[in-house]
């Protein structure tokens, strides 16, 4: 009798994940970068307008320096790549453990504890920078671990724990700086790495520019690797369907525990390697005397969600946040440096809305869907149908309530 059947049956099915869910990501974080933007600019104006003497071209002035300055010149653009280094590895960290459903937000302090180890390793220890970032991956995974263990053995909240590990991570690399008065001087800063150990210092591949060395190399590399951990591995399916459903993922076999505490150690380690690159690039000592927690670690929470935890998508947008953190620059002296960082962080962290704009994208699209742009829903209604016609169509037996 008659079924029906979906014309893709045959064929690998292109759903709306595979479909659409790349277009989705893109249109949506685009949005939210030009609404943040605008925001931005909005925002210079209401400034300018309470100044006693306001001059209306400034913030236009400051405006096209944010968006400009980056691309100015070859230093500009190396600038770019210098910063966009520690940036990616921290935004590694942070999307990594999103996709297993955990919220690292204490990835600034396993960036701390990486730095501090990268910066004992490179000065007392006298290792070359490979060694040092070994030991910062390290120091930060076994950060990372401790509130992997919490939340896997005793079910506490890792949002709990990783804020509060954040400061005693600050105090107790203090701590330890104080105590070891061989690496930093004038009881404020971290020895230069030009003058302690030079081999700590990592390459620059004939580049005469300080800020130009192979941190962001390292960084990408680490992206591509993590990326294929999570899509071509078994590891990363078990940490993806943990994600979208731990005991659906347990159920399945998976040992969700087992799964959040490498998950945790593994975004530590990526943390604790973006303090290194960060310390180790000579060009930046260690504040000793630092009583706040150092915003890096931070700034990789934007940066995940604007690329939704992809690895290469956070590839993007970490060197456009480090875009705009070298065009604000360019901002002064019409806009002091705080003005700098709100402009920035308004424009970075209303990026992190993208999910939702994620989401009404995704309700008007299916809105439209219709014709040849079959998805995996419509797919899925046709097969129901093609049952239920199945059902209809076939003679029921007295058994199953037909006619006798």
């Amino acid at each position: 009798m008659l079924g029906l059947k979906s014309k893709k049956d045959t064929s690998p099915q292109k759903t709306i994940t595979e479909i659409s869910e790349l277009k989705v990501t893109v249109i949506s974080s685009v949005v939210s970068i030009i609404v943040g933007l605008l925001f931005g600019l909005v925002f210079l104006f209401i400034i300018e307008v309470i100044k006693e003497t306001p001059d209306m071209t400034n913030p236009f002035y400051g405006f096209s320096n944010l968006m400009v300055e980056g691309f100015s010149s070859i230093r500009s653009i190396i600038k770019v790549l210098y910063k966009a280094a520690p940036l990616l590895m921290v935004g590694l960290a942070v999307g990594f453990a999103f996709k297993a459903g955990l919220f690292n937000i204490g990835a600034t302090g396993q960036y701390t504890v990486g730095a501090f180890f990268a910066l004992i390793a490179a000065i007392l220890w006298q290792f070359p920078w490979w060694a040092a970032l070994i030991v910062a991956m390290i120091a930060g995974g076994l950060w990372g671990l401790v509130p992997g263990i919490f939340k896997a053995v005793f079910n506490i909240n890792e949002v709990i724990t990783t804020i509060m590990l954040n400061w005693t991570a600050l105090f107790f690399v203090n701590l330890l700086f104080y105590n070891n008065p061989g690496i930093y001087e004038s009881r404020e800063r971290t020895m230069n790495l030009a003058v302690a150990n030079p081999s700590a210092i990592l390459p620059d591949l004939g580049v005469s520019d300080s800020y130009f060395n192979i941190g962001i190399f390292i960084a990408i590399l680490f992206a591509v690797v993590i990326f294929i951990v999570l899509e071509r591995t078994t590891f990363g399916f078990e940490i993806k369907a943990c994600g979208n459903n731990k005991n659906a993922s347990v159920y399945a076999g998976i040992k969700a525990k087992r799964t959040i505490v490498y998950t945790m150690l593994i975004s530590g380690a990526l943390a604790g390697v973006g303090g290194g690159i960060q310390y180790l690039s000579g060009t930046v000592p260690y504040t000793v005397t630092s009583t706040t927690l150092l915003p890096m670690g931070f700034n990789g929470i934007p940066v995940a969600l604007l690329a939704f935890s992809n690895p290469l998508g956070i590839i993007i947008t970490s060197l456009f946040i480090s875009y705009l953190q070298v065009g604000g620059e360019a901002m002064q002296p019409v806009y002091s440096p705080e003005m700098v960082n709100i402009i920035t962080s308004v424009i970075i962290y209303f990026s992190a809305f993208a999910l939702i704009v994620s989401q009404l994208i995704k309700k008007y699209m299916k809105k439209r869907l219709g014709g040849d742009e079959a998805t995996e829903e419509t797919d899925v209604v046709l097969d129901v149908a093609s049952e239920e016609v199945n059902k209809i169509s076939t003679p029921k037996t007295p058994e199953e309530g037909g006619e006798k």
